[in-house]
C-alpha cells in the first residue's frame, strides 16, 4: 500500500502540531508509509486544490464569513543551514 491523496488530506486535517513527512509516517497505522514514500508519493502525484476540496469538505462547516486556506509554508527548522532563495514573492498586492 502506498501513500493516496486521502491519506495526506487526513493527516493534515488531524494533526494539530506537527505537519513533517516524518511526523506522518511515524503516526499512520500501515507500516509502509516510510517518510521516503510519503516524499515520493508528494514529488510524483500533484494533489489540486480541488482534489483536496472534495476530500475534506464533509469535513469543514461552511460559513459565508470564513475561509479555507492552503499554506505550503516552511516551518523554523531551527538547526538547518540558511538557503539563498532563488525568487521573492510580494506579500501584498
Amino acid at each position: 500500500m502506498t501513500p493516496r491523496c486521502q491519506d495526506y488530506c487526513q493527516f493534515l486535517i488531524i494533526t494539530q502540531t506537527n505537519y513533517t513527512q516524518t511526523y506522518f509516517a511515524d503516526h499512520h497505522h500501515h507500516p509502509a508509509f516510510s517518510h521516503d514514500a510519503i516524499n515520493r508519493y508528494l514529488n510524483e502525484d500533484n494533489i489540486t486544490p480541488s482534489a483536496a476540496w472534495s476530500i475534506i469538505k464533509g469535513n469543514i462547516t461552511q460559513h459565508p464569513n470564513a475561509c479555507v486556506v492552503f499554506d505550503d509554508s516552511v516551518s523554523d527548522k531551527r538547526y538547518s543551514q540558511p538557503f539563498q532563495s532563488d525568487y521573492f514573492l510580494p506579500l501584498s498586492n
